[in-house]
Formats: structure tokens, sequence, C-alpha cells
């Protein structure tokens, strides 16, 4: 009788990007919680706040541990979080609140506008990678037509773009947090207008940021299309089907 031994594997689970249960554990649940359970008769204050943030922060921790991807935008996430946390229990001004709000998209802005300095700009790894798009084969035809400088150039105007867009969020994200969240930490009005804040954050500031990145996308592939010449399938990074 012969045994077939199966060795155990170390490697974590292929990640698949699930976009509907993110936005539901981590905006629509925590804002619903805070908004309807925050009473005395309820979860009271505190214990919705606490119920609110364990979601997403169960969540953030069962992604990294489960497919062990570490996400810099995730834990910029996970600290905001935490933040926002802290400042319903510590009961601290509604100010922080606001400043907390724009820091997280702002940091982001800021290391954008930084990378470029570096070898490694931040755009290269957000909208410029093989992932994306054909990088070696673009590269190979910037070289031939000796176009890379200009190219180059353009990269650098879109990481502008990229900058400003993050800085946007930033701005967008204080006045809103500013507008709606009036009342003193602590209280059940305060976890209440927390939650709209929240839901309101994603058709206000969510949607016009995507907005924004996919016409720094498209500028980047007319740039790429209009020095190189290459077509929109020689472009993308498209996995041909026998």
């Amino acid at each position: 009788m012969s045994h077939s031994s199966t060795a155990p594997t170390n490697k974590a689970p292929k990640h698949k990007p699930r976009p509907l249960i993110d936005l539901l554990v981590s905006l629509i649940i925590p804002s619903v919680i805070l908004m309807k359970l925050s009473g005395e008769s309820d979860l009271g204050v505190t214990g919705a706040l606490i119920t609110a943030l364990a979601f997403p922060i169960s969540w953030g921790l069962f992604e990294l541990i489960k497919y062990r991807k570490f996400n810099f935008i995730a834990l910029l996430g996970l600290i905001s979080v935490l933040l926002t946390g802290g400042i319903g229990l510590l009961q601290l001004d509604t100010q922080w609140l606001a400043i907390k709000e724009a820091a997280v998209p702002g940091i982001i802005g800021i290391a954008v506008l930084v990378s470029t300095q570096t070898q490694y700009p931040l755009i290269k790894t957000l909208l410029y990678n093989p992932k994306i798009l054909n990088v070696d084969k673009i590269s190979q035809r910037l070289e031939e037509l000796d176009k890379t400088a200009v190219f180059e150039k353009r990269l650098m105007s879109a990481t502008y773009l990229l900058g400003g867009t993050f800085f946007f969020s930033s701005v967008m994200n204080y006045v809103l947090a500013r507008w709606i969240v009036t009342s003193p930490a602590g209280s059940a009005a305060f976890n209440e207008q927390l939650g709209e804040m929240t839901l309101l954050s994603y058709p206000m500031i969510a949607i016009p940021s995507m907005v924004m990145m996919m016409v720094i996308f498209y500028y980047l592939w007319r740039t790429i299309h209009g020095i190189t010449g290459l077509k929109f399938e020689e472009i993308m990074n498209v996995e041909k089907k026998d």
C-alpha cells in the first residue's frame, strides 16, 4: 500500500481584488453602525465606535495574514482608522479629525512628488508598471527613436498631475470633515456625523479622484502612442490567449 505524501507549502494564496466586499466591510457597515447604533439604548457611543472600527481593522489584518501582501496604501488606511477611533474615544477637538482626514492623502501626494527625486518615482509603481503596460516594448521603441528623454519629461508632468489628485483629495477631506462633523467627539451625534462623512466621502471625493486618475492614465497612453506610434494592444500588457 503506497502512501502519497503532500509536502506543506508556505506560499500564500493568490490575492484577488474584491472591491465590493472591501467597500461593504470598510465603508458601508461601519458607517451604518455609527449612524444607527450610537444611541444609549443600542451600543452606546463608545461601543458603536469600537464596533465600527473593528470591521476595517479586522478585514485589513485578515488580508495581511492570509495573503501576506504588504500594501502601503492599506497601512495608511489602517493608521487612519486607528486615529479616527482615538479622536473619538479620547474626545479630542473635531478640528483634529479634519486635520487627520486631510493628512492621509496629503502624505501620499508629498510621497509622489518626493519620489520624483529618487530612482523609483511612484507613478511607475501606480500606473507605468509592467502589470498594466508593456514597459519593455515601450522602452525599446523609445530607445530606437531616441525619444527616452522626451518621454521622461512627459512622465514627470503626469507625476505632478498624480500628486495634484492626492492634494485635491486632501483639501476635499478637510472641507468635508469641517462641514459635517460639528458635534463634540465622544457624543452620539459625533458618531452619526462621522458615519455620514464616511459615506459622503466616496461619491464626493473617491469618484472624482478616480476620474482624475483615469484622465492621467489616458494622458500617459496618448503620450506613449504619440511618441512611439505603438497601437493600444501593443502598449497595454494584455495576455494573449492561444
